[in-house]
């Protein structure tokens, strides 16, 4: 089966993959904003509404690879590295870089998600998943992240809401 759509509950702190006819393929723990939702500029929170996954980088990069301004480092993520640069915005592995789909709400203007370099990304593994803890992106383990991008197509919707479907 193939993966179609993606899912975000930030509420439940979920992404899922979907298939063509709704079946979850994968399910995995997040972390988005713990500024919690929202779409403007500068309010570092995790955008609502339909998305498109705008680009995949970092294919074949090592795990841990460090990424700034969506580029590797050509650091690799470590203990001793975050300890030297305590409260840098970690930005590991492989970035999903999403697209907002709905002018005026996620797309455009103040409000347009790809401007925001929204991603989902991986993210140190001491990294706590299930609760908000990001400053807008979508975190996910290292294992995870590379999972979910070796399974998609760039141009895959994404739908990010506040529980329910």
């Amino acid at each position: 089966m193939s993966a179609e759509h993606i899912d975000i509950d930030l509420t439940r702190q979920s992404l899922r993959l979907l298939d063509g006819d709704g079946r979850m393929l994968a399910r995995y723990a997040v972390s988005t904003s713990k500024n919690g939702a929202g779409e403007q500029e500068g309010s570092f929170r995790t955008p609502r509404g339909r998305h498109r996954i705008r680009a995949k980088i970092g294919a074949g990069a090592a795990p841990g690879t460090v990424f700034r301004g969506r580029r590797p480092t050509g650091e690799i993520y470590s203990e001793a590295l975050a300890a030297a640069e305590p409260g840098r915005d970690w930005i590991l592995t492989r970035i999903l870089w999403l697209c907002g789909e709905e002018v005026g709400r996620n797309r455009l203007g103040a409000v347009d998600t790809m401007r925001r370099y929204v991603y989902i990304h991986g993210s140190p593994d001491s990294a706590q998943m299930g609760r908000p803890g990001s400053i807008g992106c979508v975190r996910m383990h290292n294992s995870d992240i590379i999972e979910l991008f070796d399974r998609i197509p760039v141009g895959i919707p994404v739908n990010i809401h506040e529980g329910g479907a």
